[in-house]
């Protein structure tokens, strides 16, 4: 009986590290621009994370004094997470599954449309009421005014890799025929009706293409990208959880069977 608590004790000790790449994977994400700008993914992650070092601590400390309900309890409730964990990670495939960018003639970078994402992640981007408050947060930041430091010439820009976010929100899209100052700085066409992207652009630095479609699809197109990597940390946290769960239910099933035996056991004895 001993043996076996002290082995849920120490699988629920794994389980409580195995909280950490889901907590850090949550604070990572608010350290991002655009997520901390968003604010969707990162405090449902943070939280879980915290649920399954809580519930691993409970687990922990009922292997290793003994407490029967504490151990149900882990069981129980550890479950339970693992199954919201998994919601989770399908969840996050699902609504980033659609999205690309598009190459366009003689650029290195891509541009992105805002029919190209799934309907769930443009509901987050289209209300104008969500949209001014992310505008905002977003014009706050230096991802703007350091592609100016960085480029000075139209070809070095062309050939740069930049950001989804920064090509969406802090040029005009190349289909509108602007010509180049500077990275934030650009000559209207004589005709610059192609798209209502190309209305929307303004050289005020605190406007740029903030109100284009083009720059929600950048602000999607990043979420994708970082959701993802989030989303791999998360499944392959999620299989490891699994396999703890699977052992430490063996280790509390044979601790029943060894305490019901040793019952038994006392019982004919005492016949």
């Amino acid at each position: 009986m001993a043996l076996s608590s002290n082995v849920i004790g120490a699988i629920n000790f794994v389980a409580m590290l195995l909280s950490i790449p889901v907590i850090g994977a949550g604070i990572w994400l608010t350290t991002e621009p655009d997520n901390s700008c968003v604010k969707i993914l990162q405090w449902p992650v943070i939280i879980l994370g915290i649920l399954i070092l809580v519930v691993a601590l409970a687990g922990f400390i009922g292997g290793f004094w003994r407490i029967p309900w504490l151990l149900i309890f882990y069981l129980v409730a550890m479950l339970i997470l693992i199954i919201l964990l998994a919601a989770l990670v399908v969840f996050v495939y699902m609504v980033t599954v659609r999205g690309s960018g598009h190459l366009e003639p003689s650029r290195a970078y891509l541009e992105y449309r805002l029919d190209d994402f799934s309907g769930w992640l443009r509901r987050r981007v289209q209300s104008p009421y969500k949209w001014d408050r992310i505008k905002t947060c977003l014009s706050s930041t230096q991802m703007c005014p350091e592609l100016n430091q960085s480029f000075r010439m139209a070809q070095d820009f062309f050939n740069a890799h930049i950001t989804p976010l920064q090509s969406g929100c802090c040029k005009p899209p190349t289909q509108c025929g602007y010509t180049f100052v500077n990275p934030t700085y650009w000559i209207s066409p004589i005709n610059n009706a192609a798209d209502m992207d190309c209305l929307q652009w303004s050289n005020d630095q605190n406007q740029l293409c903030y109100n284009c479609d083009s720059c929600k699809a950048g602000l999607l197109a990043n979420l994708k990208k970082e959701w993802r990597r989030a989303d791999i940390i998360l499944l392959v946290t999620l299989i490891a959880l699994i396999w703890v769960y699977l052992i430490g239910c063996c280790a509390f099933r044979n601790a029943k069977t060894e305490d019901l035996f040793r019952r038994y056991k006392q019982g004919t004895n005492y016949t």
